[in-house]
């Protein structure tokens, strides 16, 4: 497992953002897979996850993760989450895309393998989110959303929130249509602020990783709390899923966070 330096620093707080390796699925979800939607092995999913909440120390049903589908839903987790049955949890996160919650001991996290996971700790109000932001999601401004979500049911002030940028596919690899440019530019992010057109093939390449980095700043966050993780999952196979490269029946990472009692 990986963490961000300043967060990994704060004990209130436990993260983690998961590598491809130390699980038991095969193939194309080798090894650590902790996805259940991504068509593995559910055994083996149900596996990969129990190892990760026996490291967190943390019952299986407290790691919570959504079904996603590279939107702009927002949920928070309350304890009436946890008195629904297993069937109606799922129902409840299914359209899913970024979770909020306040509760301690609750672990909240995002699946990516190329996406960007946004990891996001208000240490003031005590208040944790972790955010999917797939192209799609980011044009429909989901880490500024999530943000805005945090002040609006807690009373969170963006000046103390304190953010991570996770391993998700780079500038160099994140090539392009032009209708998916096109709507970068609609949203406000056009090129060379967000990205470029390389000379050789003119694709369009956009940053994610500063599209979300404005983002976070826009809704308030300060600079000095933003951290990015500057790895790309597509130049780390070793480490990483990438849709782009094994295709979408494949692994993902997790991307996790937790209040400490």
């Amino acid at each position: 497992m990986l963490q961000f330096p300043r967060l990994g620093r704060d004990c209130n707080i436990f993260h983690l953002v998961t590598t491809r390796q130390g699980g038991v699925s095969q193939g194309a979800y080798a090894t650590m897979n902790p996805w259940e939607y991504a068509g593995d092995d559910p055994e083996a999913v149900w596996k990969n996850r129990e190892l990760l909440c026996e490291a967190l120390a943390i019952p299986p049903d407290r790691l919570v993760t959504p079904y996603q589908i590279h939107g702009s839903a927002i949920v928070a987790v309350s304890e009436d989450y946890f008195s629904l049955s297993p069937e109606n949890r799922k129902q409840a996160l299914e359209g899913v895309d970024a979770l909020i919650t306040r509760l301690p001991e609750v672990c909240i996290g995002v699946s990516t393998a190329d996406c960007v996971p946004v990891l996001l700790w208000d240490p003031g109000r005590k208040v944790v989110a972790a955010v999917h932001a797939g192209w799609r999601g980011t044009v429909q401004r989901i880490v500024y959303k999530t943000v805005i979500r945090m002040t609006e049911l807690y009373g969170s002030d963006p000046l103390h929130i304190q953010a991570g940028i996770g391993p998700s596919i780079g500038l160099q690899a994140f090539e392009v249509g032009d209708e998916v440019a096109g709507a970068f530019r609609e949203a406000g992010y056009s090129l060379p602020e967000t990205g470029f057109r390389h000379p050789a093939t003119g694709k369009a390449h956009i940053d994610l990783w500063e599209v979300n980095r404005l983002q976070l700043t826009e809704a308030g966050v300060l600079p000095v709390h933003i951290e990015i993780a500057w790895m790309c999952t597509w130049q780390h196979p070793e480490l990483f899923f990438s849709a782009r490269r094994l295709g979408i029946q494949s692994g993902r990472i997790l991307s996790a966070i937790m209040i400490r009692k």
